[in-house]
């Protein structure tokens, strides 16, 4: 069947109901257009509900020139989308909703009940208010020959005519919640210029760990540690010890640059400071000791603290003959080298790098090659990491969307 609207006023259909898709919506409605917005899922926002569970990190209270450092190599393109919408502003959008919000000991800000579907509710009853309709497993199929926009729903196919449309359709990770990056074939058959899809916040493989770690330790947390690459400051944290290699907040701080490092060289080396709060001389110092009859393990957890998980680590990245030398085993404890050999697969990633190039759009995100089409969220080929980063940018970029097609009705 084919969609009609009211001739009276613009119409916006908007293909993706997460953070960016509702937020254009909400720019949309706001300045009177009439809008549609379609998700394929049977209810919108899954994955930003999903990412709350345990703790709603909205954004991060950091100051601005670090905050858009952790966007790199993308920082001056999401700068662009940031203007006018920082994490400030996006805090206040959120007390206008009704829900407060706090700063963590982190810096990282939650909603005051730490959920996300207070907020989703909100929202979503603004929306509706302001004349929103919104339509659930709706699947956007691509483009008919006469140019209309093909949707499929349990009953059919609608070829739906609008005057602007905008994809926010996330990107490839946690494709049961709706990012299954199907909308790839068909920009890239419009000739859109797209990056490819990589993991982002994503756990890693080694070549393997042996039978004996695999079965005592697999899904032991690695807590007060610190993890760095050679030559880069460590950054202190916690991780997880997984069957085939390690996953965890600290490791997908340094996903993007292990996953590039892979790239180039087929391996990547974490070096893993198993107490980051002692220096080098003083383990040392404390591991010459004599121990006396004791075994070394019992040596490393008297002097050190240094049992379990972390035990078992530095057996099984180290010598025999290197505990018989205090300074060497104190190096190690230091700086243990973790060889990377794979990131684990897209669909189990947090996020997802790559997407449309900023270069295939133009200041207002719409796509040069498909005039009136516009793109924001996770689509686009930018990153960042866990901590209310990937939120940000989201959002930020979904009102800048909006404002794009306001100002493409205008033209």
């Amino acid at each position: 069947m084919t969609d009609t609207r009211p001739t009276d006023r613009h119409h916006v259909a908007i293909i993706g109901g997460g953070p960016a898709g509702l937020m254009a919506a909400e720019v949309l409605s706001q300045a009177g257009v009439a809008v549609d917005l379609y998700d394929a899922m049977p209810s919108v926002g899954r994955k930003f509900l999903l990412a709350g569970v345990g703790g709603m990190n909205i954004t991060h209270s950091e100051a601005y020139p670090a905050f858009i450092s952790r966007y790199a190599p993308r920082a001056d393109d999401v700068a662009t989308l940031l203007d006018g919408f920082d994490a400030d502003a996006l805090r206040q959008w959120i007390h206008g909703l009704g829900i407060e919000t706090f700063v963590g000991t982190s810096g990282r800000v939650f909603p005051r009940d730490m959920k996300a579907a207070p907020l989703l509710r909100a929202w979503l009853k603004r929306l509706r208010d302001a004349g929103v309709v919104i339509h659930t497993r709706h699947r956007w199929l691509g483009w008919n020959t006469d140019g209309s926009v093909r949707i499929g729903y349990p009953q059919g196919e609608l070829a739906l005519q609008a005057d602007a449309v905008v994809l926010a359709l996330g990107g490839g990770s946690w494709a049961r919640l709706g990012s299954d990056a199907a909308w790839l074939p068909w920009l890239t058959a419009q000739g859109v210029d797209i990056a490819p899809l990589q993991p982002a916040n994503c756990g890693f493989d080694v070549a393997g760990w042996s039978d004996l770690l695999k079965r005592k330790f697999a899904g032991a947390p690695l807590k007060n540690i610190a993890l760095s690459l050679p030559g880069l400051a460590p950054r202190l944290g916690e991780c997880v010890l997984t069957t085939g290699g390690v996953e965890g907040s600290l490791v997908y701080a340094w996903s993007a640059q292990v996953r590039e490092a892979i790239n180039r060289e087929g391996r990547a080396t974490l070096l893993l400071d198993l107490l980051p709060n002692k220096p080098v001389d003083k383990i040392a110092a404390l591991l010459a000791k004599p121990r006396g009859s004791r075994s070394m393990a019992k040596h490393l957890h008297g002097q050190l603290g240094l049992d379990g998980v972390k035990a078992a680590l530095l057996r099984e990245l180290t010598s025999p003959a290197l505990f018989a030398d205090p300074r060497q085993l104190a190096a190690a404890i230091k700086a243990l080298p973790i060889e990377l050999v794979r990131a684990r697969p897209l669909d189990e990633a947090i996020s997802s790098a790559g997407g449309v190039r900023f270069e295939a759009l133009d200041e207002r995100l719409m796509l040069t090659h498909v005039p009136g089409v516009f793109c924001a969220g996770e689509m686009l080929d930018w990153e960042a990491p866990t901590g209310g980063y990937l939120l940000t940018a989201c959002f930020a970029s979904g009102r800048k969307a909006g404002l794009g097609v306001l100002a493409w009705l205008k033209g």
